[in-house]
This record gives C-alpha cells, sequence and structure tokens, in this order.
C-alpha cells in the first residue's frame, strides 16, 4: 500500500498493509493472490521475520529475495534456483529469487527494471539466454508500468542517484519489452513451477 521498505516498518505496520493490499487485490481479480515481492526486494537478512507474515497471510511463494550486493536490498548468499527459504518461526516458504548471471567471477542482475533500462538490450538478451541455456535454469523477470512511460510526471528535489536509477532510458523500454516476449518463451510463475512444493524443473 505504501511501497515502504519492510525493514523501515514495525512488524504490526507490515502485517496491515500487507493484508489490506492482498484483500484488495483479491477482491478486484476474484483469485487468491499467491506471490509476494517486496518494495525495493527489501526482503533481507534484518527482515525475514516478513517471511512469518507472509505465510500467516496465506502467500505460497515469494520472489523478494535479490542474490547480490546493493545499498538498499540484497543477500549476496542467498541461493540462485528457487528454494525452499525458512522464516523465523522453522517454516518454510517457497521463494523465487530474482535472476542473476555468472559471468566467471561477475554476477550480473539482469531481472529487469532499472538493469533492463540502464544495460543495453544485447546484454539482457545474452544474459537470459545464458541463464536458461548455459546454466540450465529459468529466469525471473519483472517491469514496472511505469517503466513504459516516458511522459511520466518528472518529481522535484530527487537526488541524482534516484533521478537516474528512475528515469534513466525511460523512451526505450517499450520497444526493448517488445523485442524481449518474441525473443524467449513466457509464463506465470505459478505455471512454470509447482508452487505447493519445492520447485524443480520446469513444466511441460
Amino acid at each position: 500500500m505504501s511501497h515502504k521498505l519492510i525493514y523501515k516498518q514495525t512488524q504490526e505496520e507490515f502485517r496491515a498493509e500487507t493484508r489490506k493490499s492482498k484483500a484488495l487485490l483479491e477482491d478486484l481479480i476474484g483469485k487468491p493472490v499467491q506471490g509476494y515481492r517486496a518494495a525495493s526486494f527489501s526482503i533481507v537478512k534484518k527482515s525475514l521475520w516478513a517471511l512469518d507474515e507472509l505465510i500467516d497471510a496465506g502467500f505460497t511463494y515469494d520472489s523478494s529475495v535479490f542474490p547480490i550486493s546493493h545499498d538498499n536490498y540484497g543477500m549476496p548468499d542467498a541461493e540462485l534456483e528457487p528454494y525452499e527459504i525458512t522464516a523465523p518461526s522453522g517454516r518454510k516458504i517457497v521463494e523465487f529469487p530474482m535472476s542473476i548471471v555468472n559471468w566467471g567471477k561477475l554476477k550480473l542482475p539482469v531481472s529487469g527494471g532499472g538493469y533492463f533500462r540502464i544495460f543495453p538490450y544485447w546484454i539482457t538478451r545474452k544474459s537470459l539466454a545464458r541463464i536458461n541455456e548455459h546454466e540450465q535454469r529459468p529466469f525471473v523477470f519483472y517491469l514496472h508500468p511505469w517503466e513504459i512511460d516516458p511522459g511520466q510526471p518528472r518529481v522535484a528535489g530527487v537526488d541524482a542517484k534516484s533521478r537516474f536509477r528512475h528515469y534513466v532510458s525511460l523512451h526505450r523500454t517499450e520497444n526493448r519489452l517488445e523485442r524481449l516476449l518474441q525473443d524467449f518463451r513466457w509464463d506465470r510463475v505459478d505455471r512454470v513451477f509447482d508452487v505447493e512444493a519445492r520447485p524443480a524443473a520446469l513444466a511441460a
């Protein structure tokens, strides 16, 4: 509801707004919402308590863990493939980590969003193909609706780093997305994986 970083909320705040958001979306679509993603991937080591809240709220999988080091998020020692992550209570929930590609010692984030806009298209395409073909695993890709809107208002008073991250290459994103949709096979997480158990393979 607020897009506030989890580790800047109390557990009570997080519980209330997450359940309210889930109920609102379910009312709109008439179906259960199974998956969750934290604002700015803010499920990190100090906010793993959020996993228990997700389990209690009825989510069956999460996709908030980014296996990189970053100034706002990241768990660089996290697994790269889908796995069951353990909440502080000892319970587990399926985790679909954000995608990174291994180029030697370099771990390059290629999950979408700002990375999709900052990197040249060929880097994204080659990296995602490497994940599929060389590393033999599926990838997770995301994009915000505002990222295909180059005419969006410019917010005043934003620092240079945030301004760059938010506005760079907005005018290229829609065309890049159209190319990406043609270059790979796509489906929903719940169709690609078995979210009722530890995900092990692509669906047929």
